[in-house]
């Protein structure tokens, strides 16, 4: 029997951002380095994800940093989106 359970996904994006981080990342991903944010390179150094950490673990770590970058980061641009998701226990 295969039993799933509903997660949240979180990512983190700027308030100018049009494009959907989850949907559309490719795109997502240009608009952030063309306007010099490299959230990506700032989520990674905020991070601290080890090779050692399950799945589940590194997500938690990975809020955590989103939350972090938005409570601290001083020009306020940043926001958290999220996603539900169906996971297969």
């Amino acid at each position: 029997m295969n039993e799933h359970i509903i997660e949240t996904d979180y990512r983190l994006t700027t308030f100018d951002n049009p494009f959907d981080p989850f949907d559309d990342f490719t795109s997502w991903f240009m608009f952030d380095v063309e306007k010099g944010y490299n959230t990506c390179g700032y989520l990674d150094r905020i991070a601290n994800v080890t090779e050692d950490m399950s799945q589940k673990e590194a997500n938690k770590e990975i809020e955590r940093a989103i939350d972090e970058i938005i409570e601290f980061n001083p020009l306020n641009i940043y926001k958290k989106v999220e996603r539900k998701v169906e996971v297969q226990v």
